[in-house]
């Protein structure tokens, strides 16, 4: 099935977007690695294809240099150009973002019915070698270390991630993995863009850290989380269960607290549930709370959002600084665009930018999978270990790997 899906120079959107059936499917079966830009959210979906400008790395914020790159590249009378890539973790990183030479819409996945067919089987997969880093019992006594110091009040949480490097005899089949992981979930956020030159980030994270229509902004924190059952009864269980704990509730209302914090500043009004709701991944369930504002100021973009929510205690700890100097002392590795922001802006300010995890950075032969757990004062080893396992499941499902 083909279809002719608009396309517009610079990354600017078309005023209509299509509609018709399989718009969406055909922009993820279109993505190549080499020089593509891939983007579905529950609300279009967007290939972005070769680079018509990279935004620098100066001393001066993203969101700033994002700015001003768009507004170099506006034409009167044109629709506004996009910026697409990704944000690492570690604030002084250089950014993976670029506009695209075009881009191509359509609506989201979850809208379109032929995403309910199965990618083919590869009789070929690879045989993938799998290395913990760090090996689960390191990963447990780093925990058990941070909540050590937790309860003597050195801080109040630290999101501890571990990592698992798969190396096999040939290279991945990005593409493959892609739709995979769409198809996984198509009303999630599935992303693949390139971060360096060979290297790919790709992944399917279930995270809203903020979007921008007009004056309006919608954040989604997830915080506190558990194991998806395949036991119906069971899975319900445990839903309920998370619904009620202690120790999850409270995870989570550290974060919304601190989303609440970083937005008020840019809001005439913000609306915040008082309780979290549930939201389902194929792999987790996770307490959900979903906050709204309006703009005080409409030169506010999406982009400078993101960035006085970046890092949330959902990806980093509280206080911010400390949990830092923690994560550097436990983890073996660098992070890099895990735990940072992957999205879209256009030059009016609006854009969605997702919480970068259940993603894996593909190099070569080699793909790196990262997987974190919010560590608090009654976290355990065993637990927090358990869940970064649970974590791992959606991109192990879509590589045809085990731990």
């Amino acid at each position: 099935m083909s279809l002719s899906l608009p396309e517009a120079p610079h990354g600017a959107a078309p005023e209509t977007a299509p509609v018709a059936p399989g718009a969406a499917t055909a922009l993820l079966e279109s993505y190549r690695p080499a020089g593509d830009r891939f983007l579905a959210t529950p609300h279009r979906t967007l290939l972005g294809r070769g680079t018509a400008a990279e935004i620098p790395h100066t001393p001066a914020p993203p969101a700033e240099r994002v700015r001003e790159a768009l507004a170099r590249l506006r034409r009167p009378g044109a629709p506004a150009p996009v910026v697409m890539g990704a944000l690492p973790f570690a604030p002084d990183a250089p950014a993976a973002l670029a506009v695209p030479d075009t881009v191509r819409w359509a609506p989201p996945l979850r809208e379109d019915p032929l995403i309910a067919l199965p990618v083919p089987e590869d009789p070929d997969r690879p045989a993938w070698r799998v290395r913990e880093v760090p090996e689960a019992a390191r990963y447990g006594a780093a925990v058990a270390g941070a909540v050590a110091r937790m309860r003597a009040g050195e801080f109040a949480k630290v999101v501890l991630a571990r990592t698992l490097e798969l190396t096999s005899p040939r290279e991945p089949d990005l593409p493959a993995m892609l739709r995979r992981l769409a198809r996984r979930d198509p009303a999630g956020y599935t992303f693949a863009v390139p971060t360096a030159p060979g290297r790919t980030l790709i992944g399917a994270s279930p995270e809203l850290l903020v979007a921008r229509q007009g004056g309006r902004l919608t954040a989604n924190p997830l915080a506190g989380s558990t194991p998806r059952s395949a036991d119906l009864a069971e899975d319900v269980r445990r839903a309920a269960a998370l619904l009620e704990s202690e120790k999850d509730l409270h995870e989570h209302a550290v974060v919304v607290d601190a989303v609440r914090e970083a937005l008020a500043p840019f809001c005439r009004s913000l609306d915040v549930p008082a309780r979290p709701t549930l939201v389902r991944t194929a792999t987790m369930w996770h307490l959900s709370t979903t906050v709204a504002g309006d703009l005080a100021d409409p030169a506010t973009t999406a982009l400078d959002l993101a960035s006085a929510l970046h890092p949330t205690p959902a990806v980093c700890g509280t206080p911010t600084e400390v949990a830092r100097a923690v994560i550097a002392e436990s983890e073996p590795f660098d992070r890099g665009a895990y735990t940072g922001v992957v999205g879209w802006q256009d030059a009016d300010g609006d854009g969605e930018w997702v919480v970068t995890i259940r993603c894996a950075e593909a190099e070569g032969r080699t793909l790196r999978l990262f997987a974190g757990a919010g560590v608090v004062a009654a976290s355990t080893p065993e637990a927090e270990t358990a869940e970064t396992a649970a974590k791992f499941r959606t991109f192990l499902d879509a590589v045809g790997a085990s731990l």
